[in-house]
């Protein structure tokens, strides 16, 4: 693992490129915790193919969270917990 990640740096002078190989060889991690590699916890999409539906489900999250509604507030609770803070992000 190790050999493989220092060739990416080796024959790359792109960061984003070699940002790219580390993400596909490390794995994300988690969006929300303290976790920075592993399998990814998303069970739906993927973050380098499935960039539209995340953007999507960003803007919709980022709407339900300005309607301030009590449905909305149990759900955040309910995922979130004491994480709340992330959303400040």
């Amino acid at each position: 693992m190790a050999r493989a990640r220092l060739k990416v740096i080796y024959e790359n002078h792109d960061g984003f490129e070699i940002a790219r190989q580390d993400l596909l060889q490390r794995g994300p991690g988690e969006y929300l915790g303290a976790r920075q590699s592993g399998a990814p916890l998303l069970r739906f999409a993927d973050l380098e193919r499935d960039t539209d539906l995340l953007e999507a489900a960003r803007k919709t999250a980022e709407e339900l969270l300005e309607q301030k509604s009590p449905a909305v507030a149990r759900h955040v609770d309910r995922w979130l917990g004491s994480r709340q803070f992330f959303l400040k992000a």
